[in-house]
């Protein structure tokens, strides 16, 4: 991607503040003391998870422990960079970094380097501001130094040092700048917010130019000489396993090689694609399907809907919710539910692989590169410090390329390991679809008692849905007292029940033998559904107005109401809507942030169609407000594939579904006018990758029974003709 060389893991770590000539600063680790350069041998050395490099050219590359795989991260916090250092932002260059724990895991992750839970930018927005600040200080210094004058007598502005009329270039400073000792952290202050320059202000996104002329490199670009293709034949049935095979049928096809069978199923390795794929179609396999050859979806459903009756694991309990249901005035007894639902990134799983002696070489998009390598070592035999990842753009993750087993990764360093050359495995569209992993179906009962003024007394919630957390490796952070935490978030936390005097919360988490993991906005696509269809519910009961009905149980949630009444306002609620259109609210907080949406509706026959979705958010601090709206809107685009669309069945213990054609997302022609407003804040950043999910399905579906009278508690929503 660019010409300056990368700085080696050894190099780094002894200390040394030259990279052939230039100034690289490295980070800190939050609680550290110094920073890593210039420690060599000197007690404790803090190991930096990121470091910038400033070249004798001018240029500022900054290496990025995360993964850009489509939500703005090379942008949002390479301007938290610059934004300390004055950088001349057209001189800015980022790269993905090298995989290293030790230098670029995160310590709200147990020190490990992942991309997830839209943590990014609120958990580095100290330490990289901090790196950019102690830079500026070092060059600062080194120009004193060079017009002999005191430091306090210099400003900085674009990558320049300035002393009257006396200049200095960042990088005619380089090279003096690494020759000093790096400022103690604790003299270093960061800009007032009234002085920003770049943060705060809507900036064109760094990947752009290489994505739109296709230089940008993903994993299924990975090309060199001597790498074959492979494709995998898995068990059609989840837990099934290879009894036998027969592979002579495959290697009659011109281009492939080898067929070999590996844990996860039989690959065919070729010398392209098309002949892996026709290899794969032509293998004839016994398969021993297991023991989930009954799994159905409707009779799990019911399954769920039988365990829902029984005593669950409190999740959230306060008062008597029992006793306060009978003594309510008026009770709301319903149940919702949503399907299984599959990531279906854009760009397919793949995962290039070439194993030496003492090296494993990586090549792949992936958000957990610290648990990649652990496990490629293990099926390798060598440490992890010997597998080198090179992190490629993603073309989409939404979860799936950060999964606890590194299924995809590891299935490719089996391939590759039993092929004894460099392979890249491939999936395809079908293979990703029916390929497991998925958000768990949920069912949720709720029996919620009013007052004699519609108001909430009494609140007893039952969520019956696979964990998962249950027999991974986070199970033990993740897991209490048999709650996975991800499972109940937006209900057991809930601002509508934080205060109720009476409420009780249960979680059942059956095993199925179906593989499941976190999805874009995690617990939240399923309970903000469920909580804001059921306040609609409540105020439709109550007789209330939807927006006045929130606005008095969210009185004391300042930023909840701050959204709802911003939104809304945006969407000028009340007022007069085209002839056969209405509208519907929902506001909800995950991963730190709030957002309210409505939602505009209309029907074709017993087509749902949204028209227009008014968002409001607030983030906390909003580093690059383009990139706000930009993830907002596709939050949406996602929510909306979830509220009348996307859905995954199984018969047999198969999935039913294969491409988009079956499991569908929204379309070009179906997309709504979004409007975005954010609430200026001076809060500490929230997440904004996956906040814009959760309330689009309530607001549409609360717009849908505005409209029809029809209200709808299944996902995706379908209309009834009666």
């Amino acid at each position: 991607m660019n010409s300056n060389p990368p700085l080696s893991r050894r190099g780094f770590l002894k200390g040394s503040a030259l990279l052939g000539s230039g100034l690289v600063v490295g980070f800190v680790i939050p609680g550290a003391h110094r920073f890593a350069l210039g420690a060599e041998n000197q007690g404790n050395i803090f190991a930096p998870n990121a470091f910038l490099r400033i070249g004798n050219d001018n240029s500022v590359t900054v290496l990025l422990g995360h993964s850009e795989m489509g939500q703005g991260i090379w942008t949002g916090l390479t301007m938290l960079i610059a934004e300390e250092l004055d950088a001349d932002w057209s001189k800015i260059r980022v790269e993905h970094s090298p995989a290293s724990a030790a230098l670029y895991g995160m310590a709200g992750f147990g020190g490990m380097q992942i991309t997830g839970g839209s943590t990014s930018t609120w958990m580095e927005f100290d330490r990289y501001r901090q790196a950019g600040a102690a830079a500026r200080l070092m060059l600062v210094e080194a120009a004193a130094k060079r017009f002999d004058v005191a430091p306090s007598q210099l400003r900085t502005e674009s990558g320049v040092v300035i002393a009257g009329d006396q200049r200095a270039t960042y990088g005619e400073l380089a090279d003096d700048a690494g020759q000093l000792p790096v400022p103690d952290p604790a003299s270093i202050k960061f800009k007032e917010a009234k002085d920003w320059k770049i943060i705060g202000k809507p900036t064109k996104r760094l990947d752009t130019p290489e994505k739109i002329t296709g230089k940008a490199k993903f994993g299924m670009d990975v090309q060199f000489d001597g790498l074959m293709t492979a494709m995998v034949a898995r068990p059609p049935v989840f837990g099934g396993s290879v009894k036998s095979f027969e592979g002579a049928a495959a290697l009659a096809v011109p281009g492939v090689h080898k067929v070999v069978q590996v844990p996860s199923g039989v690959a065919v390795i070729a010398d392209h694609y098309w002949a892996a794929k026709l290899g794969r179609d032509a293998l004839q396999i016994d398969w021993d399907l297991g023991p989930n050859t009954g799994l159905d979806s409707r009779k799990l459903l019911e399954s769920f809907r039988k365990l829902a009756t029984t005593p669950g694991i409190s999740a959230s309990k306060a008062g008597d919710a029992t006793a306060a249901l009978a003594k309510a005035a008026k009770k709301i007894d319903v149940e919702y539910s949503v399907p299984y639902l599959a990531h279906a990134p854009m760009e397919p799983l793949n995962c290039t692989v070439k194993i030496s002696q003492d090296k494993c070489e990586i090549w792949t998009g992936t958000q957990f590169q610290t648990l990649d390598q652990m496990i490629a070592g293990k099926i390798t035999g060598l440490k992890p410090e010997q597998v080198e990842i090179h992190t490629e753009f993603l073309g989409g993750g939404f979860g799936r390329r950060a999964n606890p087993t590194s299924d995809f990764v590891a299935e490719a360093v089996q391939v590759a390991k039993v092929a004894g050359a460099p392979v890249k495995t491939v999936w395809s569209r079908e293979d990703d679809i029916r390929g497991g992993y998925y958000r768990s179906m949920f069912l949720h009962q709720a029996n919620v008692g009013l007052d004699a003024d519609g108001m909430p007394v009494a609140w007893k919630h039952v969520l019956v849905g696979q964990s998962i957390m249950a027999d991974t490796s986070l199970e033990a952070s993740m897991v209490k007292g048999g709650v996975d935490k991800t499972s109940v978030e937006g209900v057991a936390d809930s601002p509508y029940l934080e205060h109720l005097a009476n409420h009780q919360v249960e979680l059942h988490s059956p095993k199925t033998g179906i593989a499941v993991l976190w999805l874009r906005s995690v617990g939240h696509t399923h309970t903000a559904f469920v909580m804001e269809s059921l306040i609609d519910e409540l105020a439709e009961a109550a007789g209330k107005d939807p927006v006045e009905y929130r606005r008095t149980l969210l009185k004391n949630h300042p930023r909840h109401l701050g959204v709802l009444n911003l939104a809304v306002e945006k969407a000028n609620w009340g007022a007069p809507l085209p002839d056969g259109h209405a509208v519907g609210v929902a506001v909800h907080e995950s991963f730190g942030s709030y957002v309210a949406q409505v939602a505009e509706v209309s029907q074709d026959n017993l087509e749902i169609r949204v028209h227009r979705v008014v968002c409001a958010v607030d983030c906390g601090i909003a580093v690059n407000p383009q990139s706000i709206a930009a993830q907002m809107e596709s939050g949406i685009t996602f929510g909306l594939s979830f509220a009348l669309h996307s859905k995954l069945t199984l018969e047999g213990g198969q999935v039913v579904q294969s491409n988009f054609h079956d499991y569908q997302v929204l379309r070009l022609n179906e997309m709504p006018v979004v409007e975005v407003h954010i609430v200026p804040s001076s809060d500490k950043p929230g997440g904004i990758g996956e906040v814009g999910v959760p309330p689009t399905a309530p607001a549409v579906a609360n717009a849908v029974f505005a409209l029809t009278g029809q209200r709808l508690r299944e996902l995706p929503l379908q209309l009834s003709g009666v």
